[in-house]
């Protein structure tokens, strides 16, 4: 493994030797009864922020006007359970199963755990032999007892063996701002301005000193279940916080000027976008769990704190979300 920055350990391998690398199919898509997708009417919307409060290197800036066809993205963030479903039905090893480790938070592991090494600017980050969907922390954790909670140490890859299986997709970087967003432009969060707006915690993120002590306000140290907290304005449960999600397109900093009509992103580039922040985001170290915020990590790359969520096409003649929106950039 690289050492990286806080978003997530990358991995040394070149990612193009495992481009190729295809999924063990059955004959037929599969899906999980309770992977739902909403509709959504798509349109215009400003994507991005002017506010300054990302890393420049993040590429947030400038907001731009972006219209979006019709879609359909998932209510939550993949579960254990649905990943469970799609590995025990296609026979898939994820990366982090065939190499054996990834990495893991130090605060999520036991205090006996034997020294292992960890990154040089980031080294909360631990390489935990065995850690994988199934083994979240390693040896002696289990998924089943996390069942609806978001799948983690999956790749890009990964991904998109289970959407191909599911005959879904990742979102767009676009898509996934959109719907994140809920109907609410110009603001911070998917419900507003305010972290804890009337003391109420609606995200699950770090509080207190990162990286020392988590007072766990929000009631997780770790993630919480896919659907913890309540849904934002198009129904979107976690759309900031518990995990990042990959989405489908390449990462760049610099943005055609709009209006931009469907973007889907670079046509070329190593790395993908990671979208929403997760359990160990704090303002004062990683502001990166706004719905303008963004990152992204090689399609390899797996951890603790990185999932993802589903997208499709619209359905002919299906009815959509279209809410007013109140709020303008």
């Amino acid at each position: 493994m690289n050492e990286t920055g806080c978003c997530g350990p990358t991995p040394a391998v070149d990612a193009k030797a495992r481009e190729d690398r295809a999924p063990a199919m059955s004959s037929a898509p599969g899906r999980p009864a309770d992977l739902e997708l909403i509709s959504l009417t798509g349109g215009d919307f400003f994507m991005g922020s002017d506010a300054g409060e990302g890393e420049p290197a993040d590429g947030e800036g400038p907001a731009r006007p972006v219209w979006l066809s019709p879609f359909r993205i998932a209510r939550t963030a993949v579960t254990n359970r649905q990943f469970a479903d799609f590995v025990e039905d296609t026979g898939y090893v994820t990366y982090a199963e065939e190499v054996g480790s990834s990495f893991v938070f130090a605060g999520l592991l036991p205090d006996d755990f034997p020294p292992t090494r960890g990154l040089l600017d980031a080294p909360w980050w631990r390489e935990t032999p065995g850690a994988c969907w199934r083994r979240p922390e390693g040896t002696g954790s289990d998924w089943r007892r996390r069942g609806d909670h978001p799948v983690v140490h999956v790749s890009w890859r990964d991904a998109l063996a289970f959407c191909r299986w599911a005959d879904l997709r990742l979102p767009t970087e676009a898509q996934w701002e959109y719907a994140a967003r809920g109907g609410l432009e110009g603001r911070r969060y998917p419900w507003g301005d305010d972290l804890t707006p009337g003391g109420e915690h609606l995200c699950n993120v770090w509080q207190g000193r990162f990286p020392a002590h988590n007072d766990c306000a929000d009631g997780y140290a770790g993630t919480a279940p896919a659907d913890a907290y309540p849904p934002n304005g198009f129904g979107l449960h976690n759309a900031c916080g518990n995990v990042w999600e990959w989405c489908a397109d390449r990462f760049s900093v610099t943005h055609p000027s709009g209006p931009l009509r469907d973007p889907a992103g670079p046509a070329v580039g190593e790395r993908r976008v990671i979208r929403g922040g997760s359990y160990l985001c704090h303002e004062s170290y990683c502001f990166r769990f706004r719905v303008a915020a963004r990152s992204a990590n090689l399609p390899d790359a797996t951890a603790g704190h990185m999932g993802f969520r589903c997208a499709a096409e619209a359905l002919q003649d299906s009815p959509a979300r279209d809410p007013s929106r109140k709020d303008t950039p």
